[in-house]
């Protein structure tokens, strides 16, 4: 495989579509080197159908507002890989969604679900409709209208959506009631549903949760504990949450979160209280963080900028792509940074990841430590398929050992000479090799 070769014609085929082509070439250049150890690789020409989605939906969504008025948004589901398992990632609800976002996210997700060992392919999907500022009928009348386009294309053994940014748990609440009502038959076909009609315990804070596992373990490679480090945390949302209470849990103290509006920094650390106020603050459907600032006077609202300004041993993207660039990561070594762990997809730029690698200093990426999420939804579509719901400790006990098993394997294919460990090649390769081989295994389809 010759990495510069194939994306010079994936930029000719897809020249509108930064997102994607930056998540292939993150991936291709750090497995170039085992890909072509494997020339049964090139001869099934795996590198070329990998890139590229086995098939994409654009469909339209008409609903009614309130007001009686004809909306129309676009909806999409890119499904990616399913060589090891029934296509599966999330839906997305946000103005910013398009298909670039889409592929990169769907790309990402086959290697970030094939480190879960669970059989589970790569998929994303969602459409440009804000939920923010809707209320619940339009909420609900846009989802049904969603899955009406949606249904004929999804199934428990086909393809499995789950929520992601703007999908929480009344979302798929709706998408699951119209696709109930539509195939006529109750399975697990979405996943993050609500425990009345199939879902898991701890799945809304797993995503974060399993990114402080795997922080954990980086922590302990370096001969740390998570007790008594301070961590910079971006966002507020279904992830960043999780992470803040497992984190607090366990003695770290999160100095910050963040908004749209800007950040939040908080010298005495966030506790449960803070949490549920912050959590109350999102069920309103407002993503600020200025407010906080108001209730709890020791803390400091930062309007405008991002929270990796702040001195911290710990740094955590959890907001959204790209969010920490190459000027943020110099700031975050330059106060001493230790370790960052990127929960958010794909939430570091390349000049970052650089960065943070040249330093030596540990980085995980979010394929690796953010796949608590969809290990978890994996767990749900177990539990669905045999009919019984597991306890708190049982789905919290597989998850430590799903969150180990991807960290093992990170640092079996990314300990370099001298014992750098670099999680990103580590996750990539390893990914990557359990999806070609399963591919060449199954021959040129």
């Amino acid at each position: 495989m010759n990495v510069e070769k194939l994306m010079l014609k994936l930029e000719r085929k897809h020249p509108n579509e930064p997102e994607y082509l930056q998540a292939v070439r993150e991936v291709l250049t750090t497995v170039e080197e085992a890909y072509n150890q494997h020339p049964e690789f090139e001869a099934n020409k795996i590198a070329e159908r990998i890139v590229e989605p086995d098939r994409q939906f654009t469909f339209k969504v008409t609903w009614v507002d309130d007001r009686g008025q004809v909306q129309v948004n676009t909806g999409y589901r890119v499904q990616f890989n399913n060589a090891i398992g029934p296509y599966k990632g999330g839906l997305r609800f946000h103005p910013s969604v398009n298909p670039s976002i889409l592929k990169f996210l769907g790309f990402e997700q086959i290697f970030k679900n094939a480190l879960t060992t669970l059989p589970m392919g790569g998929a994303k999907g969602g459409s440009d409709f804000d939920p923010k500022g809707k209320s619940a009928g339009e909420v609900m009348r846009f989802c049904q209208a969603f899955m009406i386009e949606l249904w004929r294309h999804i199934g428990p053994e086909t393809d499995v959506p789950a929520g992601d940014i703007g999908v929480g748990g009344r979302e798929i609440g709706y998408l699951y009631g119209m696709y109930r009502k539509l195939a006529r038959e109750n399975t697990g076909v979405l996943t993050g549903k609500g425990m009345t009609y199939g879902g898991s315990l701890i799945r809304p804070e797993a995503t974060g949760f399993g990114a402080v596992y795997f922080l954990v373990q980086m922590l302990a490679e370096q001969g740390m504990e998570i007790a008594g480090q301070r961590i910079a945390i971006s966002g507020f949302g279904n992830v960043a949450w999780g992470a803040a209470k497992k984190a607090t849990e366990l003695g770290a103290k999160v100095v910050t979160i963040s908004g749209p509006d800007g950040y939040i920094y908080d010298e005495a650390g966030l506790n449960e209280e803070k949490i549920a106020y912050m959590l109350e603050l999102r069920a309103s459907n407002n993503d600020v963080v200025a407010p906080y600032a108001e209730k709890f006077p020791g803390a400091k609202f930062v309007a405008g900028h991002k929270p990796w300004e702040v001195a911290v041993d710990i740094a955590m993207p959890c907001a959204t792509q790209n969010e920490l660039g190459g000027e943020d990561a110099k700031q975050l070594l330059a106060n001493g940074v230790k370790i960052v762990a990127e929960v958010s997809n794909m939430g570091c730029r390349p000049e970052a990841i650089e960065a943070f690698i040249e330093a030596k200093i540990p980085y995980g990426p979010g394929k690796a430590v953010n796949a608590g999420g969809v290990a978890t939804s994996g767990l749900e579509m177990t539990q669905n398929s045999q009919k019984l719901n597991w306890t708190a400790e049982e789905v919290d006990a597989k998850l430590h050992q799903i969150m180990s098993s991807i960290h093992t394997a990170c640092i079996e294919y990314g300990t370099e000479a001298g014992g750098y460990i670099n999680y990103m090649k580590g996750a990539n390769i390893a990914g990557f090799m359990k999806v070609a081989k399963s591919m060449v295994e199954q021959g040129v389809i």
